[in-house]
């Protein structure tokens, strides 16, 4: 798996405070608070076409055929950030964050979730990674890297499962 931090842009944040507090400098209120109410709809409405097309009016890249599990929360601040290709599942409560607020920056990258790509159970995927097509996350891992294509990755941080039995690794 490879590293996620070359992908990253970085954005000083000088002051007193952490970044957080810098974070409407980042991104206009209005913004935030409309994606806030459009995550609410893909988050919690039963159908998937109405979650996709959320999603897509939020600025993320949807493929066809994906399918964004009941509570999954895409990034509120970088949604335009996400891409997910076709037919990919993303599975209940699962997290993809675009963004990182540190004490002296932030920083930003895109998330890539690969074509049939499994996305598992509260999953949570960092800024800047990228899953390769077919490839598994299991759920509660917290992806820190890459994960390569038709590739089962599981734990905190997501490491390469060596035992493949069973199709439902993902736990979607």
């Amino acid at each position: 798996m490879t590293d996620r931090h070359h992908r990253l842009t970085r954005n000083a944040t000088p002051g007193p405070a952490n970044s957080l507090w810098e974070w409407t400098d980042a991104k206009p209120v209005w913004v935030v608070v409309s994606n806030y109410i459009l995550i609410m709809i893909a988050r919690l409405i039963p159908s998937l076409r109405a979650r996709n097309w959320a999603l897509r009016r939020l600025g993320a890249h949807i493929g066809t055929g994906v399918s964004w599990g009941l509570e999954a929360t895409p990034d509120v601040f970088w949604p335009e950030l996400i891409t997910i290709k076709d037919d990919a599942i993303i599975g209940y409560d699962a997290v993809l964050l675009c963004h990182e607020f540190l004490q002296d920056e932030y920083r930003t990258g895109e998330i890539v979730i690969g074509k049939e790509a499994m996305i598992g159970a509260k999953a949570v995927i960092l800024p800047g990674v990228h899953i390769g097509e077919e490839a598994q996350v299991a759920a509660n891992s917290l992806v820190t890297r890459d994960v390569p294509p038709e590739t089962t990755v599981g734990g905190v941080p997501a490491e390469q499962m060596t035992n493949q039995a069973g199709s439902d690794a993902a736990g979607s």
